[in-house]
């Protein structure tokens, strides 16, 4: 298994880790997640470095990487979304089938 480092001080490619995404290095959190928690979630650098133990360093690095790819990220991202939607829609929750059971 071959680590490709890019440009970016922290942040590795391994084609087996995480399908191949930019990620932490040492780490699998993708840049992706990084991504989500601050933008989307709103989580600042210090939240995120000190939930899942990592350095400003890191935390910064991955902002960097997305902001320098946004569109490839956002895409994955999407795709991810899509990907949650359609197992949603293929697969009905057993939950809500029994509580709709015990309700009917």
């Amino acid at each position: 298994m071959t680590t490709v480092k890019t440009t970016y001080k922290h942040i590795v490619r391994t084609p087996d880790v995480v399908g191949g995404k930019p990620r932490i290095a040492g780490h699998r959190i993708t840049v992706q997640n990084v991504a989500i928690w601050h933008e989307r979630m709103g989580y600042s650098i210090e939240e995120i470095a000190s939930l899942y133990n990592l350095t400003f360093s890191e935390v910064y690095s991955a902002l960097a990487y997305y902001f320098d790819h946004k569109d490839e990220v956002d895409h994955a991202i999407a795709d991810s979304e899509n990907f949650v939607e359609d197992l949603r829609e293929k697969t009905p929750s057993l939950l809500a089938q029994r509580l709709h059971e015990r309700a009917s």
